[in-house]
């Protein structure tokens, strides 16, 4: 018992100095980047804001959730703050601004994180074409993939395809280097990634899992994971000179042995340092392979932050 105890003590020292790492960093660096201080006056059409015809698909600053569809996932109070990870509908996070879903679903066709499950993945697809009936020039990365552990829905491609049919963004690397105006009327960039069945074939309506990466790693130490973020966003090509879509995420993940397992107080040990974040890749020359940037519980700064970068992008001055 003492010694387990002695183990927590020095765990908590540990993530308290990782939390003042930040706060010293934040405090010496500063949080000014290219954008910093725009704020878009319609997030929900916050691309038509920025003139579709000027806004290339791989200049954009995505703001993206992290296990976007588990505001309703398992029982209040009891088993949903060990797994939640937004609190609000996919719609009313793409009216936020949200612009990538990363939703998990089981065999079921439910959304699950883990071992805990929620609604089915069509109040997913009912928010999104409510979404897109409401708007005209938004884009959006919709990432499915089989949650560990479980095994993919039968047929979950042509499912896929029938219901968002003509919105669907085909596969196709030059979309890239196009304009959204260039792309319009279709909407949807969807990312399938099955576990075991077979990945979307080439040039068609959906893409392969090799189309969006990151380099996710599994700690709840804040600072560790803020540089291994700029550690592997090092690594890339600039979004110029890559055809497909790299993922950072703004977040820390519970871990067994610790007290704390609750997903908000832990990744709220990095959620405020988003805009650090962003700055420190431009004041370490990083700021042109910045892409997709996602996040635990959106809010309305992440966003405009996102599309503060953006926007300098389309002035020229990012």
């Amino acid at each position: 018992m003492g010694a387990e105890f002695s183990k927590q003590v020095e765990k908590r020292k540990e993530i308290s100095a990782e939390k003042k790492s930040l706060h010293d960093l934040q405090e010496s660096n500063g949080c000014d980047f290219p954008g910093h201080d725009y704020h878009p006056a319609d997030r929900k059409n916050w691309m038509a804001g920025l003139n579709p015809e000027k806004i290339h698909i791989n200049k954009i600053v995505w703001p993206g959730t992290h296990d976007s569809a588990t505001n309703k996932i398992g029982i209040p109070c009891v088993t949903r703050p060990f797994a939640q990870c937004q609190s609000t509908s996919i719609y009313h996070q793409l009216e936020k601004g949200t612009r990538v879903l990363d939703i998990r679903v089981n065999e079921d066709r439910h959304v699950c994180h883990g071992i805990l499950e929620t609604y089915s993945i069509d109040i997913v697809i009912d928010d999104i074409k409510k979404f897109l009936s409401e708007t005209t020039s938004e884009i959006i990365i919709l990432e499915i993939r089989t949650e560990f552990g479980h095994e993919d829905p039968p047929e979950f491609d042509k499912y896929l395809e029938e219901h968002f049919g003509e919105v669907l963004i085909h596969q196709d690397d030059n979309v890239f280097g196009k304009t959204i105006a260039e792309i319009l009327p279709k909407r949807v960039i969807c990312v399938w990634k099955p576990r075991k069945s077979a990945q979307p074939k080439k040039r068609g309506a959906l893409w392969s899992a090799g189309y969006l990466k990151d380099n996710w790693i599994d700690t709840d130490m804040p600072f560790t994971k803020f540089e291994s973020n700029l550690k592997y966003l090092k690594e890339q090509a600039s979004v110029t000179s890559r055809n497909y879509f790299y993922r950072v995420e703004n977040t820390v993940t519970p871990q067994a042995d610790n007290p704390v397992l609750l997903v908000k107080p832990v990744t709220e040990r990095i959620h405020g340092y988003a805009r650090l974040f962003i700055s420190k890749c431009f004041t370490d020359g990083i700021g042109d392979k910045l892409q997709i940037f996602s996040c635990d519980f959106i809010d309305e700064d992440f966003v405009d932050a996102c599309v503060g970068v953006t926007h300098a992008r389309v002035e020229g001055k990012a």
